[in-house]
């Protein structure tokens, strides 16, 4: 499908496309597995589109709030629920909201069950959206995913669907995980969010041309850290190795751009430090780079090497339920020291301090 935009979006609502319909084993499911609390519970339907499962969960005794970026489905989902005959024993009411971008200060402070059908694949920043959601569950309260796995969708559609390393990466950080499997649905019920503590990983022994790199440190406007989550299971930098007579920071804005997509002038990039470790008993010298001016919006340039771009809060780094690669811990802790405990050792050669916006995050 692939859209990007909210124009798109509102395009395939407004000329009266949806999804795969809401089915009765779906409706079983949800009833055995989250049913709602006696006297009622408070769910929040997360890219609800058309409002077909909020307006289910109503049904159930659920006061609901959907949420979609594209006003169009909400128009029309507040229709649909105007319908409803008999009125539901829940409430419904559906609101415009990108919940990447936009304040969440609409919503209720806490639910008893949140949801996402047929719609987390499609979220950009999808680590840092479910931190942010999964503080307002209520204790005892429920998370929701239900998604296609990759294996069970054609090539063509695959921007749709979870593979098992996506669902690990969301199963992981949470003491009880349900998995449900159905007709290409993987249901993922997930309980007790954990709090977890970052863990540092290299990728393999490195080749002798790669003792030498950059980790590129580049924010967007609220002051998030750009991370890719690689195909080697770990979350890192942009950046890469020198080419040829290049500086480091002609490298760093290099391959920012050939990673990430994004544009920037050397004159927008910082060395700050230089550090030095060992992999595999190879000395190994990384460059940490800080980019403070760019031009565009991070794509998968490399999908060999990188799966997606997330930007992350400075403050969710210390708690990734996910490894991060080790030169990009010791890179991020050269722009924001002590913030990444349990670092392996390195020997750290500061340049530049980093600039003062950044002892804020």
């Amino acid at each position: 499908m692939g859209y990007v935009t909210q124009d798109e979006w509102d395009g395939h609502y407004g000329a009266g496309r949806a999804f795969r319909p809401l089915d009765s084993s779906e409706h079983e499911l949800l009833r055995a597995l989250v049913p709602a609390p006696p006297g009622g519970g408070h769910a929040l339907d997360v890219g609800c589109g058309l409002g077909e499962l909020a307006r289910h969960l109503a049904t159930t005794g659920y006061t609901v709030d959907g949420v979609d970026y594209a006003a169009s489905a909400v128009t029309l989902a507040t229709g649909l629920a105007e319908q409803m005959s008999p009125p539901p024993a829940g409430k419904v009411r559906f609101l415009r909201c990108d919940v990447e971008r936009d304040s969440l200060d609409a919503l209720r402070s806490s639910y008893d069950l949140i949801t996402f059908r047929l719609s987390y694949a499609f979220l950009g920043d999808r680590t840092r959206v479910m931190r942010r959601l999964r503080e307002r569950l209520n204790p005892g309260g429920a998370v929701v995913v239900i998604t296609p796995v990759v294996d069970a969708v054609p090539a063509e559609r695959r921007d749709l669907a979870l593979d098992e390393d996506e669902i690990a990466l969301l199963t992981a950080g949470w003491r009880t995980v349900e998995r449900h499997d159905a007709d290409g649905l993987a249901t993922l019920v997930l309980r007790g969010p954990a709090a977890g503590t970052v863990s540092f990983r290299g990728k393999g022994r490195p080749s002798p041309h790669a003792l030498t790199g950059t980790g590129v440190v580049v924010t967007d406007a609220a002051g998030r850290v750009l991370l890719g989550r690689s195909v080697r299971e770990v979350w890192e930098l942009p950046g890469g190795k020198n080419e040829g007579s290049e500086s480091f920071v002609e490298a760093a804005v290099r391959e920012l751009a050939e990673e990430t997509g994004l544009r920037a002038e050397a004159t927008d990039a910082r060395l700050l430090a230089i550090l030095m470790d060992d992999a595999h008993g190879i000395p190994r010298l990384t460059a940490a780079v800080r980019v403070v001016a760019f031009r565009g919006e991070p794509a998968v340039r490399e999908p060999d090497l990188i799966r997606r771009w997330e930007w992350h809060e400075v403050t969710d780094l210390p708690s990734l339920a996910s490894h991060l690669f080790t030169p990009s811990a010791h890179v991020l802790d050269a722009v924001w020291p002590g913030r990444l405990p349990g670092l392996p050792p390195v020997h750290r050669h500061i340049l530049v301090q980093p600039p003062s916006s950044d002892a804020l995050a």
